[in-house]
């Protein structure tokens, strides 16, 4: 058999990463390097000027208040919904894991929703959400109050609806991966703590949540990333109203970038800015879960 020297093995390791490589370069980072630069100037799409700004697009953000409303709108949103998606997710993982009659049909069942496209999801949740929609004829068949005018309507309820409906969406992909990292635990320690006494409620605190620690680090970075680029649901249902109550920064983004011609550095000083704020609050994660020491363990 030939054998390849050092040399060789490096050569063939920078041709099979090349076309890798050459996707990041074009398609990542020469977009974050070019949104970057203009982040700095005054830039027009329509007439293709370009002007020096400085730093007067990231000074305006802290005058804008729309820019907080937007913060606090989406803020509201990932800390509203990743408890709530994590805790969920996790309780069908522990149920489904167990020998139940028919669990492949419920894990096919619940895993469903983040498989199918958010546009057809979100189109079928503004007719549910709607004044005259399902919810709120089972509420009046039931003889409980319900917004007539639609959930989506109400300034107060709008953003609360569609946290709801993506508690829904996300809780079958993050069971996925808790099923995963469940099925990995070794038999052994629950035998153990078997012969021993342990409670299920011990086993699952003293166990499951130490074993899962990697896994849960991953789910919430994640689900903090998504929840901070919330888009696609609130375009669909509500184009960031009724008031502007749903209006979040991703959405914020877009239509500074795609409805004004002339707010194209704005957008990319804002799209740097929540890059930054997710930057931030994956770090937090990290260390209040010290996962590097957990791995070591």
């Amino acid at each position: 058999m030939k054998r390849f020297s050092g040399r060789g093995m490096q050569l063939n390791t920078s041709l099979l990463l090349l076309p890798w490589g050459l996707v990041f370069a074009v398609f990542w980072l020469y977009p974050l390097l070019f949104t970057f630069g203009l982040s700095f100037t005054k830039y027009s799409t329509l007439s293709g000027e370009v002007a020096w700004a400085g730093v007067d697009n990231y000074l305006r953000l802290w005058h804008d208040p729309l820019f907080w409303k937007a913060l606090a709108n989406t803020s509201v949103f990932t800390v509203g919904t990743i408890p709530f998606t994590t805790a969920f997710a996790l309780l069908l993982a522990v149920v489904l894991n167990r020998n139940l009659r028919g669990r492949e049909i419920f894990r096919s069942a619940y895993f469903l929703p983040s498989v199918t496209s958010l546009v057809v999801i979100s189109l079928i949740f503004t007719n549910l959400f709607a004044g005259n929609g399902y919810i709120n004829t089972l509420l009046g068949i039931l003889g409980l109050p319900y917004p007539e005018r639609g959930w989506l309507l109400e300034p107060g309820l709008a953003l609360y609806s569609i946290m709801a409906m993506e508690v829904w969406i996300a809780s079958g992909y993050y069971m996925v991966l808790f099923l995963a990292a469940l099925q990995a635990v070794p038999a052994d320690l629950y035998e153990a703590a078997e012969l021993t006494g342990a409670s299920a409620w011990q086993q699952f605190s003293r166990i499951t949540l130490p074993m899962l620690r990697p896994t849960l680090l991953f789910v919430l970075v994640i689900n903090t990333i998504k929840s901070f680029q919330v888009f696609v649901e609130i375009y669909v249902m509500t184009r960031g109203g009724p008031l502007s109550s749903t209006t979040t920064l991703t959405y914020l983004v877009y239509t500074n970038a795609f409805e004004k011609s002339d707010m194209m550095g704005y957008a990319s000083a804002l799209a740097y800015v929540v890059f930054l704020i997710i930057l931030v609050f994956s770090i937090v994660q990290m260390k209040l879960l010290r996962i590097d020491k957990t791995v070591g363990e």
